[in-house]
């Protein structure tokens, strides 16, 4: 699956499957979460809350972008890079 994301060891994953609703993986050590782009939401798995807060609040913010990502996986192209949670220049 190809890597859309890393941030605070959460990483983000995609793989397109019909007839599946778009969604993503997000795996922090040795949990796995899927989740739902549209709306928003866990469909499986497990993981620490904060982990789950901060992959629920990333694909809101990053919603349009995993929409267009699903497209992109759907058609066989290569996945885009998506800007993590947070950067050292965004926290003041």
């Amino acid at each position: 699956m190809p890597v859309l994301s890393k941030f605070f060891g959460i990483v983000i994953r995609m793989l397109f499957a019909y007839p599946l609703a778009p969604n993503f993986h997000a795996s922090f050590g040795d949990t796995e979460l899927v989740v739902s782009i549209r709306p928003v939401r866990i469909i499986q798995g497990d993981a620490p809350s904060a982990v789950r807060l901060m992959v629920l609040t990333w694909a809101m913010e990053h919603q349009q972008e995993l929409l267009e990502a699903w497209k992109r996986c759907q058609n066989h192209k290569p996945a885009v890079r998506i800007d993590p949670l947070w950067t050292p220049a965004s926290v003041r």
